[in-house]
Parts: C-alpha cells; structure tokens; sequence
C-alpha cells in the first residue's frame, strides 16, 4: 500500500480547512453540515466524534473541515491530520450505500447550459477553497445555487458568486441576469 500524506490548505473562511491527501477519496462531493446528516458516512460520524468540528464536506482527493468558534487550528490541526490520515489508510468510508452518479444535467436547453458551466467552470476552482457549489433551479433570468463546505458562511463567497460566477454565467448565457445562493 501507498503511503498516505496529509497536507493542510486553508481556505477563505477562517473557521474550514483543507486536509488534501494524495489518494482520490470520492467522485464529486458530499456534504454533511451537520452530525445528523452524517449518519450515511463512517468517515464523517468519526470526525464529528470530535467536539470542535462543526461541519464535514468531502470532494476528489479532500476532507474540508468546519471548527467550532471556540477552538483554535493550532491546537486541532495536527490532531486532525493524524486522523484523517489513519481513516484514509485503513480505508474508512465517505458513505455507506454507493457512490454518487455521473453527472446528468436535467431541464431546458438553457437550464442544462447553466449546469455544464458550473460543473466544467466553477466547480473546479470553488474545489480548491474546500467548497462546493451546486445548481438548484432557473426562473424568469435568476439562477439559484447551494454552496456548501467551506463556501458555506465564508465572509467572501457573496463576492465569489456575484463578481465571478454572476459574470460568467451573465456572458455565457445571455438568458441569465441574476445569480443568487441559497444557505443550507
């Protein structure tokens, strides 16, 4: 077997971390904000057996976690390393029942145009700050979207989806005049 490594990213939100490791955990994404939604992932139910993690969100080859505000990095990253490390090695599950699909975009014309160019486009880049960003529904101009993992409460993911993705799709997609996000 491999050597597992964990290295540690930050993110734009202060309170999410990036625990990247050099082995694909999972196709797409999984988010479970909270211990209940947790119940389907042994990995993520671990990890909220630890009283300062207060969210679990999982994409290709990364485990973003959301600390409590009472607890500091430096004294849980470490901690947490080891942790992600060893449920890595021993190969502890991101979910019990499956895997996620392949990606299918239902709708319109312009509705399957607006989900390829937030999973070809927007997902990768939003991948690299420990987020996730998902398509929920197009009426009358307006694009609504979830953020999830450390997009999720992040001072900058406002600016993130008007000045960047707002744009995009405004160019993109003629039809499109607003983006709005909607909190989990």
């Amino acid at each position: 077997m491999a050597t597992i490594n964990v290295f540690t990213e930050r993110t734009p939100n202060p309170s999410t971390m990036k625990f990247l490791v050099n082995k694909l955990l999972i196709n797409g994404s999984l988010d479970y904000p909270d211990k209940e939604s947790a119940q389907e992932s042994p990995f993520a139910r671990e990890l909220y057996k630890f009283n300062f993690v207060d969210g679990v969100f999982f994409a290709s080859n990364f485990v973003t976690v959301t600390k409590t505000e009472d607890a500091e990095w430096e004294d849980i990253e470490e901690l947490l390393k080891e942790f992600v490390k060893g449920a890595v090695e021993s190969e502890l599950l991101i979910k019990e029942h499956g895997h996620q699909e392949d990606v299918t975009f239902e709708g319109t014309e312009t509705e399957q145009k607006i989900q390829q160019i937030l999973h070809d486009y927007v997902r990768p880049a939003v991948e690299q700050d420990g987020g996730a960003i998902d398509y929920k529904s197009y009426q009358e101009g307006i694009v609504t979207v979830i953020l999830k993992g450390s997009c999720s409460g992040c001072p900058s993911s406002m600016y993130t989806l008007k000045a960047g993705i707002e744009g995009l799709l405004k160019r993109m997609v003629p039809e499109v005049s607003e983006v709005v996000a909607e909190a989990l």
